[in-house]
């Protein structure tokens, strides 16, 4: 990418596309398109093709989607899968007619089978049954995939996919019924600080562990690979082999879910007990990526969970003092 490449970054509001955004323009580049959801909604396939002919962006980062973490799924199932699959067709399919030269399709480490063995490789896509409280989201994500395998095949198209460990960071959502662990670890422990509860119910067992990568660590990464030169890009495609076109972005290491609410609970300086449900849902019991080909191609996380963790505590802060300071309290105690 030239620094004065057209580049669109759908998404660019959320966790993933605000980080992508910040990251190109520290890297120089001036000529990024974006639009808002009220001005460009990416399930309508008209207004997607509109956008393309008129816009005809080079490179196309997309980062658009319906996330939610456990509960969400759980409840909005339907919407999971047909908005994130009407998203993600319309605008493949727009950037394969209007000639996009790369494009970068966030996925998700929730495609490999809920029972993988550790670390996750590349290769074990679809080698076995997914998580169930995330299946929808989940085969959505599939679906692009082979959506970007298959034109890569059949249109030699340069359509990559990455599969990033657990996001987390500034401009995360906090909301407790649609957010991930991180961001709901930390409104629920910042809450019951703020009440002066003695205690907080985390959701299941706590002995799941994950990984967890920070959002400008991934921004990066997906920077340095639209970056790569044609033949260490096109390796990665495998356009011609059984191996679909992707790769994984994480960390290196993971945690039990006990462990992070500790280290969540310790930088919010909530003092009171953590009281662990069984009764609700753990998910996979263990997801760590194999991330050894992008590490080969030269790309290493810097971010740790600590420095990660009080970064998004400090945005947290910045996003909730305000709207305190407004209603008197942001909570009901």
């Amino acid at each position: 990418m030239n620094l004065n490449t057209k580049i669109y970054v759908a998404g660019h509001r959320g966790l993933v596309g605000s980080a992508l955004s910040r990251r190109l323009r520290a890297n120089g580049y001036t000529n990024i398109a974006t639009r808002t959801h009220a001005k460009l909604d990416l399930t309508d396939q008209i207004a997607t093709e509109v956008f393309f002919a008129t816009e005809k962006p080079e490179f196309v980062f997309l980062a658009a989607a319906k996330v939610g973490g456990i509960l969400a799924n759980n409840i909005y199932p339907a919407d999971f899968i047909s908005v994130n699959l009407a998203i993600q067709n319309n605008v493949i399919e727009a950037a394969y007619r209007h000639g996009v030269k790369r494009l970068l399709f966030l996925g998700s480490s929730c495609i490999y089978p809920r029972d993988c063995p550790q670390p996750i490789k590349e290769e074990y896509f679809l080698s076995g049954l997914l998580e169930p409280t995330n299946r929808s989201y989940a085969i959505a994500k599939v679906a692009g995939i082979e959506q970007c395998w298959s034109y890569n095949r059949q249109y030699g198209t340069q359509f990559l996919a990455v599969m990033p460990a657990n996001i987390y960071g500034c401009r995360d959502r906090y909301d407790l019924v649609n957010s991930h662990v991180i961001p709901a670890l930390i409104q629920k422990f910042h809450e019951a600080k703020t009440c002066g509860n003695n205690e907080a119910v985390v959701w299941g067992t706590g002995t799941p562990k994950r990984e967890f990568l920070y959002c400008d660590d991934l921004a990066e990464a997906c920077v340095f690979l639209m970056c790569l030169p044609n033949e260490a890009f096109n390796s990665i495609l495998n356009s011609q082999s059984l191996v679909p076109p992707i790769i994984n972005i994480g960390y290196g290491k993971d945690i039990t879910i006990r462990e992070l609410a500790e280290t969540v609970k310790r930088i919010v300086g909530f003092e009171g007990k953590i009281i662990y449900d069984p009764s609700k849902p753990d998910g996979t019991p263990c997801k760590l990526l194999d991330s050894r080909n992008i590490n080969k191609l030269g790309w290493v996380a810097k971010i740790g969970l600590l420095e990660g963790i009080s970064k998004s505590y400090e945005d947290f802060l910045q996003q909730f003092l305000p709207l305190s300071q407004d209603m008197g309290s942001a909570y009901e105690c």
